[in-house]
C-alpha cells in the first residue's frame, strides 16, 4: 500500500472519544464475547451512540446482568442477549438462522489465548484456530446476507500483535506433526483473523460491506488466564476504555467509511514489518497476514470445513 490510513487519534484515545458525536440510531450491531473485557466496553459505547446492540455470549445468564448494567448506564433499552459459543458450530448456525433483518456491524471479538495443552475443537482442529477463527468465519458467512442488507455494513475482526509469532502453517495447522506450542497456536489463529478480513473485503465489498482487523493493545482481562496475567510492562498497557477504541472506530466512525482489508492498531493503520519488533509498543503487521493468496487459500479451507 502506498500510504497508511491515519486518524486524528492515538494509542491513548478511548472508545467514547473516537466516535464522539456520531449518531448510531437505526444501526444494529452484534458483539461476540461481550460478557467481559473489551467486549463489554465496545457494546457500551455503541449502545451509548444509539445503536441496537446484541451481546453474543456463552453464558446468557451472566450476559443478562451485563445487559441490564449497560441499559442503565446508557439509557438505551435496545440491548439484547443471545447465546453464542464460537467453539460450537451448531451454536453459531443457530444464531445466524435466528437473526432477522439487516445487520450493520459484526464485531468478532470473542477469543481464547495460549491454551497450555493441545485441545481440539470444530472438525478436530486445534482449539485456538477453531475458536478464534473458524467459529467467527462461520458466523460471518451465516450472517453475510444480513450484512449485505445493512447498506454499508462493517465487519470487524479482533486480532492481536500475537499474530507476529506465527503465520498460518497450512501444512500443519493442527499440530499433528510439529510439537504443540501455545504461543504459535495463538499467533496462527490471530493471523487467520486478519486474513478473514482481507478476503471478506475482497469478496464482499461489492455488497457494500467493509472488513478490517485490529490489535486492541495490551489490556489486562480474563483472556490472559493461561499466561499468569498480562506480561506487558506497565507503560505499554491500555485501559479497557482505550483497548476498545480501535474496534469501535472501525465499527462506527464515518472517517473510515469505505476503507477495508487493512489492519489497525492504536486507531491507525499499522505498517508492514518484515521482522518481529523487539521493542514493546512498536506497531506492525506481518506481510503474511495481509497476503491475498493466503487469505483466499484460508477462506477456501474454512469453507470446506464449515460447509
Amino acid at each position: 500500500m502506498s500510504h497508511l490510513f491515519t486518524t486524528p487519534f492515538g494509542r491513548d484515545a478511548t472508545a467514547s472519544e473516537v466516535i464522539e458525536g456520531v449518531d448510531l440510531s437505526g444501526r444494529r450491531a452484534i458483539v461476540t464475547g461481550a460478557g467481559s473485557g473489551i467486549g463489554v466496553e465496545t457494546a457500551r459505547v455503541l449502545a451509548a451512540g444509539g445503536a441496537e446492540v446484541t451481546l453474543a455470549v456463552r453464558r446468557p445468564e451472566a450476559g443478562e446482568q451485563v445487559a441490564a448494567d449497560l441499559r442503565k448506564a446508557t439509557g438505551n433499552d435496545a440491548i439484547h442477549v443471545v447465546r453464542l459459543d464460537v467453539a460450537d458450530l451448531e451454536s453459531v448456525r443457530a444464531l445466524a438462522a435466528d437473526w432477522q433483518g439487516p445487520l450493520h456491524i459484526l464485531i468478532n471479538n470473542a477469543g481464547i489465548m495460549m491454551l497450555p495443552e493441545l485441545e481440539r475443537g470444530i472438525g478436530g482442529h486445534e482449539q485456538q484456530f477453531a475458536t478464534n477463527y473458524l467459529g467467527h468465519f462461520a458466523l460471518a458467512l451465516g450472517l453475510h446476507r444480513a450484512l449485505a442488507d445493512g447498506d454499508g455494513a462493517r465487519l470487524v475482526s479482533v486480532s492481536s500483535s500475537g499474530h507476529l509469532f506465527s503465520p498460518v502453517v497450512f501444512d500443519d495447522i493442527d499440530f499433528r506433526f510439529r510439537p504443540y506450542d501455545a504461543l504459535a497456536a495463538y499467533g496462527q489463529s490471530k493471523t487467520a483473523a486478519i486474513l478473514l478480513a482481507v478476503e471478506a473485503q475482497r469478496l464482499w465489498s461489492a455488497d457494500g460491506i467493509t472488513a478490517n482487523s485490529l490489535h486492541p493493545g495490551a489490556i489486562a482481562t480474563n483472556l490472559q488466564r493461561h499466561t499468569g496475567g498480562l506480561r506487558t510492562p506497565e507503560p505499554y498497557r491500555k485501559t479497557i476504555e482505550q483497548g476498545a477504541a480501535t474496534t469501535v472506530f472501525l465499527a462506527a466512525s464515518p472517517l473510515v467509511e469505505g476503507v477495508g482489508g487493512r489492519y489497525f492498531e492504536d486507531v491507525d493503520e499499522a505498517p508492514v514489518v518484515h521482522t518481529r519488533p523487539t521493542q514493546w509498543g512498536v506497531p506492525g503487521v506481518a506481510p503474511y497476514a495481509l497476503d491475498p493468496e493466503n487469505a483466499e487459500r484460508l477462506w477456501q479451507l474454512a469453507s470446506d470445513i464449515v460447509g
